[in-house]
């Protein structure tokens, strides 16, 4: 090899952390159903996810994409639910590996699609309101994030007596790693919409709701936390309180355990149904959609292309 192929190849290697080490939702279940999302920036199939164009953190308090992720579009699919419905978010890294972050909280908001079905619903002024926001384990020395690196799903419990309607779940890892300066954390939002059934009457207060942005600042305790690496970890988590009609938090299991009951190692799950708004038609998800074969259409991840060229380059060396 010579050494200007030497410093080219390793070159292109520098980058490959960059890519893995962001992610996307690449899968959500809703009481043991299975949907599958888009990869981002791919030709998408119908899903319940609304597909991001970017597997890269968003960065900065004020940005647009904090709504739902790197301009991220509309799901076409909607699905039932229910009060105290059992929600599972997979985190993928995006070369497909396990999520690469383990310090930072998950949080989870809602917000109604006002006056519109999802599908249709432009999120940009949604009225956010938190149902579960998961921090540390018991010591405060590991993040519950750890469970995620680990393979396991992020577990949410809808609250018992949230109003029918359909809403927006927005589903939100931030990554405290570069946390210790200003505008080091990072975000990653993801959303998912469904229909809530019922007739229950639960509803925030005005005073629980924010808008993304807005929700958040860059000198939040939570957001800017110069002494993140410090244990035990004293942590604040940024945005509104808790809705007070959440569902109680469990004291008997870890709110991201790795054991569920929906299919998601190995063989993929079978087919899952969920209804298109606009009527009566149901979609199918497909064992392609399942095993993430698609095809991208401008793809800005770059791990698998310089994975294959490395080896490529190497044998041919």
């Amino acid at each position: 090899m010579s050494y200007c192929s030497y410093q080219f190849s390793i070159s292109l290697l520098a980058l490959l952390p960059l890519v893995s080490g962001h992610g996307y939702v690449a899968q959500v279940a809703i009481d043991g159903e299975d949907y599958y999302g888009n990869l981002p920036n791919a030709n998408p199939v119908p899903s319940i996810v609304r597909q991001i164009n970017d597997v890269a953190p968003v960065k900065g308090a004020a940005n647009p994409y904090l709504n739902c992720g790197q301009d991220a579009q509309l799901a076409s699919l909607v699905a039932n639910a229910n009060p105290s419905s059992q929600m599972q978010f997979w985190w993928k890294g995006g070369d497909g590996s396990n999520w690469p972050h383990n310090i930072g909280p998950i949080m989870t908001y809602m917000a109604q699609c006002v006056n519109t079905t999802c599908d249709q619903y432009n999120s940009t002024n949604a009225e956010w309101f938190k149902i579960e926001e998961t921090g540390l384990q018991p010591g405060n020395m590991v993040w519950y994030q750890q469970n995620i690196m680990n393979g396991g799903p992020s577990n949410v419990t809808l609250p018992p007596t949230l109003a029918p309607g359909q809403y927006l779940v927005r589903h939100e890892i931030i990554a405290l790693h570069l946390a210790n300066e200003m505008g080091g954390a990072e975000f990653y939002p993801s959303c998912t919409q469904v229909n809530i059934q019922g007739d229950q009457s639960g509803v925030a207060p005005a005073s629980d709701e924010v808008t993304f942005p807005g929700g958040y600042s860059d000198t939040d305790p939570g957001i800017y936390d110069p002494t993140i690496f410090d244990t035990p970890v004293q942590y604040t988590f940024p945005g509104p309180p808790v809705v007070s009609f959440a569902a109680p938090v469990s004291n008997t299991s870890s709110p991201t355990s790795s054991n569920s009951s929906s299919t998601t190692t190995g063989t993929p799950a079978p087919s899952s149904t969920a209804s298109s708004s606009g009527g009566g038609a149901q979609c199918r998800v497909s064992t392609a959609q399942a095993a993430f074969v698609v095809h991208a259409r401008h793809p800005r991840s770059v791990s698998r292309v310089m994975r294959r060229w490395w080896e490529s380059f190497t044998s041919s060396s």
